[in-house]
């Protein structure tokens, strides 16, 4: 029995050694979780516009993306045909939490919102302006009587001129 137990003993040695040896490239890294993932809801108006975070993850309004919680604030652009595009700024809000709680990381603005303005249309180019062709006259108004008119003047002597 003495011989089973020191065989025993002697195994878990050389057990223990080679696990001593596998210790050694443990990293405490693996300890570490996973960075959180922060779900972002992503709106504007109009909708259907393509919002695409900084961070890389993009969707079609209305949507919700999943960001891995970055350690500083990230934007979200959004791009839809015949309007403007935009940023929004989101801040990260980090909860360390404590004995009750766990540690937490939010958004803020959640939901990220923008509000699309219309592109303004190029303006017209106008052509340079051409003064008009006047009129060619109408017939002139109906003149008052031949009394009313001043006579005009003849290059002829008038041979009633005398006479009167």
């Amino acid at each position: 029995m003495r011989r089973v137990i020191a065989v025993a003993l002697a195994g878990a040695g050389l057990l223990g050694a080679a696990g001593l040896g596998g210790c050694s490239s443990m990293s405490w890294d693996m300890f570490k979780s996973a960075p959180p993932a922060v779900q972002v809801r992503l709106e504007s108006n109009p909708p259907g516009a393509d919002a695409t975070t900084s961070l890389g993850p993009g969707c079609k309004t209305p949507c919700s993306v999943s960001v891995p919680a970055p350690d500083a604030p990230f934007t979200v652009a959004f791009a839809l045909p015949k309007y403007q595009p935009a940023s929004v700024p989101v801040n990260v809000i980090r909860n360390p939490g404590d004995f009750t709680t766990p540690a937490s990381v939010t958004t803020d603005p959640n939901p990220v919102f923008a509000e699309l303005q219309p592109a303004t249309p190029p303006k017209p180019v106008r052509k340079p302006h051409r003064p008009r062709k006047p009129k060619p006259a109408a017939a002139a108004p109906t003149a008052a009587p031949a009394e009313a008119a001043p006579a005009a003047a003849s290059p002829f002597p008038d041979p009633n001129a005398g006479r009167r």
